[in-house]
């Protein structure tokens, strides 16, 4: 979805002039992952730390990681998590995503969440960091589920935010890989607007009760709808 300008309540984000805008991509996607009693948490593609940020301030008491392959955002996002409440709970990894997976092919994470590239094969910028945020050449749908499928948990859930197109091709691959659907989100702009995204959770093996609904996140009058704003009432000013 748009770029935007959010203040948070609990804690502030620094961001360089070349990075890429927070987005209510990753607000959402923040306020809404879940897994019962999540001890450990993975942020795939972490920015400058606002998602996991959101998941420490939401699961006292877990550990947080985040993982990013743009050095200055790692930087940035490393100096947010150090200027939080949840500082002692959270650490930064300057990685490419498969290469974290082969150094720490043996922990596994209860709650893994990413907001990743998805433009494929599509005319780039010509700054390098916003093609490594928006373009799937550094990390491919098919290497983040293979990544997410060695660092799982048996009862953990994974949890992404994707354009519908996007969200189908990885659902049947999820399904090819063992993972089954357990959450769907659908979110639309206003009403009577197609879904532009969807927040799906996946997780190991067969599950038969699948929650579904849509998130609003503007009424017909302009304002914030009830569901989103429901959502990021407890971490964004003004609602």
């Amino acid at each position: 979805m748009g770029n935007s300008h959010f203040q948070f309540k609990q804690f502030s984000i620094q961001q360089d002039r070349c990075a890429m805008k927070m987005s209510t991509d990753a607000v959402l996607l923040g306020a809404l992952a879940h897994q019962d009693n999540a001890a450990l948490i993975l942020d795939v593609g972490t920015g400058t730390g606002v998602i996991g940020l959101m998941l420490a301030q939401r699961f006292p008491g877990a550990r947080v990681h985040g993982v990013e392959i743009d050095e200055q955002a790692h930087i940035q996002a490393a100096q947010n998590f150090q200027a939080s409440p949840w500082k002692d709970r959270m650490e930064g990894y300057h990685a490419a995503f498969q290469d974290y997976v082969q150094s720490h092919a043996k922990t596994k994470y209860d709650l893994i969440v990413s907001n990743p590239p998805y433009f494929s094969n599509q005319l780039k910028s010509p700054n390098i960091r916003k093609n490594w945020a928006r373009h799937d050449d550094q990390l491919s749908l098919k290497d983040l589920l293979q990544g997410v499928k060695q660092l799982l948990s048996q009862e953990g859930l994974f949890w992404l935010i994707l354009p519908l197109k996007e969200m189908n091709l990885f659902k049947n691959m999820a399904v090819g890989a063992d993972f089954s659907l357990r959450h769907e989100y659908q979110v639309c702009d206003q009403p009577g607007v197609h879904p532009h995204r969807e927040i799906c959770s996946f997780g190991k093996g067969e599950f038969f009760e699948r929650v579904s609904a849509e998130i609003m996140l503007k009424e017909a009058s302009g304002e914030a709808g009830r569901t989103y704003s429901d959502l990021v009432k407890d971490f964004l000013l003004h609602f």
